[in-house]
């Protein structure tokens, strides 16, 4: 019994046991029980902290980094016994960063600590080819550090670009897939040349005749596809064509206008947004044909979820707005939930007739609705 008793307190109190002196005749057995059952017992968080560099964690804490959050997004990082927290911090200083941003930074991608100075340099001015100044570099890099940190492979980088500048992109064009899509330029270039080589078959299928001219354009409308599945853009491009009812050449003006925004959506999204977005506007009086025109004019309603669409639709219906003034005018969707209300507020104190007038004004920008409601408002 004494022993059963010893071989529990070891099982759950290993951590502690080498800070422990147990008082028995049995000191030997104590120390053989609780080597068997260290591995089985101890706690995975314990386990984890045990292997971990204590030297590195109290640097990051020293740091203010986020122990905890770096533990959990790459535990393997706190275990490495080379590191270069030091030089990162100070090159990212040098570069304008605060402190509190490079904890940040660290706290959400440890990894970046295993870079070493020369790696952190000389991306940074490929980067910089790019993106010119060190400000607009750093904003990538504290909102997405992965963006900036996953890569070791500099040739990789710089082939990538090479690859995209082929394709007639602009600097500009480099600079917001950069700034927006920067994973773009961590991917293998083989990966890039495959979508890009699957968009021009898209093309050719439909039949275009300048591929890469396609490619450029495309991808300059949504600088996403090229982080995106061929299986998604093809789903997507497949399910657009039936549910609109496009022949080849209505879906290569199509892809090739505003629904090239929509093609990088998650495929059942687009398809479920679809569906409530049909079956929404027939309940208010549309027809099938007037929808599929609508959403062919302005397909970005198909980012709307659910209930931001049912929403927007049932305010402007309630305010006096007919459906076929919402058909018309499809851009007001755009329009948050609240500038809406807001607006149609402030036109119902003017007494705004929108059968008269229409609601194009719903959707024009701040100042061009301040503009016009001072207007209006003046002239009663």
């Amino acid at each position: 019994m004494a022993l059963k008793g010893l071989i529990r307190v070891t099982g759950l109190c290993v951590y502690h046991m080498k800070y422990t002196s147990v008082v028995t005749s049995n000191r030997a057995l104590a120390t053989t029980v609780s080597c068997r059952y260290s591995c089985t017992k101890l706690p995975a968080e314990i386990q984890q902290q045990s292997q971990e560099n204590m030297t590195l964690v109290s640097n990051l804490e020293i740091m203010g980094v986020d122990i905890t959050m770096a533990r959990m997004r790459q535990p393997g990082v706190l275990k490495r016994m080379i590191t270069h927290e030091e030089s990162l911090a100070k090159f990212l200083l040098s570069k304008g960063a605060s402190k509190q941003t490079i904890a940040n930074i660290v706290s959400r991608y440890p990894r970046a600590i295993t870079r070493t100075h020369e790696h952190l340099h000389k991306k940074w001015e490929i980067w910089q080819s790019i993106l010119k100044t060190d400000s607009d570099i750093l904003k990538i890099v504290e909102r997405s550090p992965e963006s900036f940190f996953r890569s070791e492979n500099i040739e990789n980088l710089e082939e990538n670009i090479i690859f995209l500048s082929s394709l007639g992109l602009t600097p500009k064009d480099l600079s917001r897939l950069l700034a927006k899509a920067p994973r773009t330029f961590s991917n293998r270039t083989e990966l890039n040349k495959q979508i890009v080589d699957f968009l021009k078959d898209v093309y050719l299928c439909l039949g275009g005749e300048t591929p890469q001219d396609f490619v450029r354009h495309i991808i300059s409308k949504n600088i996403f596809l090229l982080i995106r599945s061929t299986k998604r853009l093809k789903a997507n491009i497949d399910f657009l064509q039936s549910a609109l009812q496009l022949t080849d050449r209505e879906l290569l003006v199509f892809i090739q206008g505003h629904g090239a925004e929509i093609l990088d959506l998650c495929h059942n999204y687009i398809k479920k947004n679809f569906a409530n977005a049909q079956q929404k506007l027939l309940s208010i009086g549309c027809s099938e044909a007037e929808i599929t025109r609508c959403i062919i004019s302005c397909p970005s309603m198909l980012y709307l979820s659910h209930l931001n669409f049912v929403t927007k639709i049932d305010i402007l219906v309630e305010a006096g707005i007919n459906s076929h003034q919402i058909l018309e005018r499809p851009r007001v969707l755009d329009v948050s939930v609240d500038t809406i209300k807001g607006r149609i507020k402030d036109l119902a104190d003017i007494d705004y007739d929108y059968q008269a007038l229409g609601i194009s004004i719903l959707e024009l920008s701040k100042s061009r609705f301040e503009a016009r409601f001072k207007k209006l408002r003046d002239s009663k």
